[in-house]
């Protein structure tokens, strides 16, 4: 419910393909766009787009008729259904600086910056020969915010070309505990187990499902496999070799600050993690912060507040950057303290 109209919960593919520049995505794109959609129903007289002048959110109409007043100089009448009508109303190069419902009208609203990157991806994978499943399964990850979608654009295309289809069967081990690590894995299809050994008996630590990544920890930790990942059934994964992995990922995600930089985000809201173990943290843990161990960090992410920032420490930053990253993957904001407590007993 927004001061315009009442929500309604459904939006179908269909609808989406009659617009602009919707009608250009694949039919997979649209099923996953229309379960985010949201249609909105707004009274006669009232000014629908007002929630919505700051372009984060596309606007269309699919019923009634409208009335658009520019910044420019000028009105436009809007009808339903019609050619005019299959484009967003509130485009940024049209800046609006008001709307009427002539009659009560329906509008469809997508947010503007999920449909770039959509767009962006589809737009790939056409021109990637052989890589539509791919690109299909890092467009899905994207459209769920998570790590593909906070990366620079110029990187779409590079990883398009450097991720590596595998296909495993049932039981086949991807990666071992102990063993180096040496690449990156999104599962397409499929389904994966992590499993570690503990006092000699295998620990299930996670079902992975399609768009969940994994491989990530000793990459950016520089460690060996902490965990055994095993098909449990026919799957289908992404493969993406460390190099590309530190250039095109971890780099881009892994926002670094200076202790003085960490302490002035904490004084303006942020809130201190500490990744160590709890009797590291009982030591020297910093005012205010909270303890969630590495081996923890993703068993925090239905729990810790979404719209906080966070700075993320260790010792000396390694644990740090792999919790930082898993934290990133998941659409947090976190900032990585450089070095972690050594490094910055060393500049201070």
């Amino acid at each position: 419910m927004n001061s315009a109209g009442s929500r309604l919960p459904r939006v179908t593919a269909q609808q989406l393909a009659r617009l602009a520049p919707l009608d250009t995505l694949s039919p997979d794109r649209l099923n996953e766009l229309a379960a985010v959609a949201t249609l909105e129903r707004a009274a006669r007289g009232t000014d629908p787009l007002a929630a919505h002048r700051s372009g984060a959110q596309s606007v269309f109409l699919l019923q009634g008729e409208m009335l658009l007043v520019y910044a420019k100089g000028g009105t436009m009448v809007i009808v339903g259904g019609t050619q005019d009508a299959r484009h967003a109303l509130n485009r940024r190069d049209a800046p609006l600086v008001r709307s009427k419902a002539i009659t009560d009208v329906e509008l469809l609203v997508v947010d503007s910056e999920m449909l770039d990157i959509l767009a962006t991806w589809d737009g790939v994978a056409a021109a990637a020969a052989g890589g539509q499943e791919s690109a299909t399964a890092i467009a899905s990850a994207a459209l769920r915010g998570g790590v593909f979608a906070q990366l620079p654009a110029a990187h779409i295309d590079e990883l398009m070309n450097r991720f590596a289809r595998i296909e495993v069967r049932r039981g086949d081990a991807v990666i071992r505990e102990g063993d180096e690590g040496d690449s990156y894995y999104v599962v397409a299809a499929g389904r994966v187990q992590v499993e570690r050994t503990i006092g000699g008996v295998k620990v299930v630590l996670a079902e992975l499902k399609p768009f969940d990544a994994f491989g990530e920890e000793a990459l950016v930790s520089e460690a060996k496999r902490n965990a055994t990942v095993v098909a449990t059934s026919d799957a289908e994964l992404l493969r993406l070799d460390k190099a590309d992995f530190d250039q095109l990922l971890r780099e881009p995600l892994l926002r670094r600050v200076r202790l003085e930089q960490a302490r002035e985000r904490v004084r303006e809201g942020a809130i201190w993690l500490d990744v160590r173990y709890p009797s590291e943290y009982q030591y020297d843990k910093l005012p205010g912060a909270i303890n969630v161990p590495l081996s923890e960090v993703r068993n925090m992410f239905a729990v810790l507040d979404r719209s906080r920032e966070y700075v993320v420490y260790c010792q000396s930053g390694r644990r740090s950057a792999a919790a930082a990253f898993l934290f990133a993957q998941q659409g947090f904001q976190v900032w990585l303290l450089d070095g972690g407590l050594w490094g910055a007993e060393k500049r201070d």
